[in-house]
C-alpha cells in the first residue's frame, strides 16, 4: 500500500460563488486560509461538496490548481476524480497534472447503477490507469448503488494503490466488517458528520467532512478527542452544542445548509448554482437561531 497519512479531519472544501455566478477565487482563498489556521488534517477538493457537476472542465482546472497554491503544502490536498464513464475517467487519470495532489477521491459510478462486478472493474480500471493513490467513495443515497464491504474487500486487496474508503453509507455493520476484514494500510474514514465518532470507535482513522466547512476548528477536537479514545464526552459536548446544526446543515441538500452558515458567518455569499438552489428562508431562520445558540468549544 502508497502510505498517505489521512487520520484525522478532512474538509470536503465548498466552491464559493460571485453574484454572477462565477468562482469567488477570494472568498476560496479565506476558506482555505481558515482551515488550516484551525486543525483541519487535509483538504478535499472537487468533491460532492464541490458542486463540482456544475463546473466546466477548465473551472475545475483553475479550483484544484488555485488550492493546490494557496495551500502550499501545508497539508495533503484529495482531489475528487469520479464518474460513470470509466473510460473518460481513466484518459482523465492519464492526463491530468496532479503536481501538487496527494490522492484521489473517486465516488462509485452513479445512475447507471453497475453491479458489483461492475464496480470491481471500474475501480481496477482506474487503479491501473492512476498515478496516486485511491480512496473509495461509497455514498449510496446519491449513486443508487452501495459498495459493499465484499467488493470494497477484494478491491483493497487486489489494487494496492487503493488506500482507503469514504464511507457513507450508514450501514455501521457494514463499516465494521471492512474494518475487520481490511489488510494493514487500508483505512475506513466516515463519510457521514454524524457518525463520526461511531466510526472511530470500530477503527476508522477520521472523517471528511461538510460541517467543518463552517467549524474546522469544532470538528478536530472532535475527532481528535475520539481518536484519543474519549468519544462519549467528545460526542456528548457536541451534541449538546451543534446538535441543532448537525440536522439543519442537510435538511435541505448539501451544500445548501453549510452555505447558509458560512454566509450567515460573513465567509461567503450564498450562492449555488442550478439545479442547486439556497435554503429556504424558514431553514435560514432556524440556522440563525441555532447559530446564536451554539457553545462554541
Amino acid at each position: 500500500m502508497t502510505e498517505l497519512n489521512l487520520r484525522g479531519l478532512g474538509v470536503a472544501l465548498i466552491t464559493p460563488f460571485n453574484n454572477d455566478g462565477s468562482v469567488d477565487f477570494e472568498a476560496l482563498s479565506r476558506l482555505i486560509d481558515f482551515q488550516l489556521d484551525n486543525g483541519t488534517n487535509y483538504i478535499v477538493a472537487l468533491g460532492t461538496t464541490a458542486e463540482t457537476p456544475t463546473l466546466s472542465m477548465q473551472e475545475k482546472k483553475e479550483v484544484s490548481r488555485f488550492i493546490v497554491n494557496i495551500v502550499n503544502g501545508r497539508v495533503p490536498v484529495v482531489l475528487g476524480i469520479g464518474g460513470n464513464n470509466t473510460a473518460a475517467l481513466v484518459e482523465e487519470l492519464k492526463t491530468t497534472d496532479f503536481k501538487g495532489i496527494s490522492a484521489i477521491l473517486s465516488v462509485a459510478p452513479y445512475y447507471n447503477k453497475p453491479t458489483q462486478e461492475g464496480l470491481y472493474q471500474h475501480y481496477k480500471a482506474l487503479s491501473e490507469a492512476s498515478p496516486l493513490p485511491i480512496i473509495l467513495y461509497n455514498v449510496p443515497g446519491r449513486t443508487g448503488v452501495n459498495i459493499t464491504s465484499e467488493t470494497t474487500l477484494r478491491i483493497a486487496n487486489d489494487c494496492r494503490n487503493v488506500i482507503a474508503i469514504k464511507e457513507a453509507s450508514g450501514n455501521l455493520g457494514q463499516i465494521e466488517e471492512i474494518i475487520k476484514g481490511a489488510l494493514e494500510g487500508f483505512s475506513v474514514i466516515s463519510g457521514d458528520d454524524a457518525v463520526t465518532t461511531a466510526v472511530i470507535e470500530l477503527g476508522g482513522i477520521g472523517v471528511i467532512s461538510v460541517f467543518g466547512n463552517a467549524f474546522p476548528k469544532e470538528m478536530a477536537w472532535l475527532v481528535d478527542s475520539a481518536l484519543r479514545g474519549d468519544s462519549k464526552n467528545a460526542r456528548e459536548k457536541m451534541e449538546a452544542d451543534f446538535s441543532d446544526l448537525f440536522h439543519l446543515i442537510f435538511v435541505e441538500g448539501n451544500p445548501a445548509g453549510v452555505k447558509s452558515i458560512l454566509s450567515q458567518k460573513g465567509m461567503i455569499i450564498n450562492r449555488l448554482r442550478l439545479p442547486l438552489v439556497p435554503v429556504s428562508e424558514k431553514t435560514s431562520l432556524l440556522i440563525k437561531e441555532a447559530l446564536s445558540n451554539a457553545k462554541y468549544i
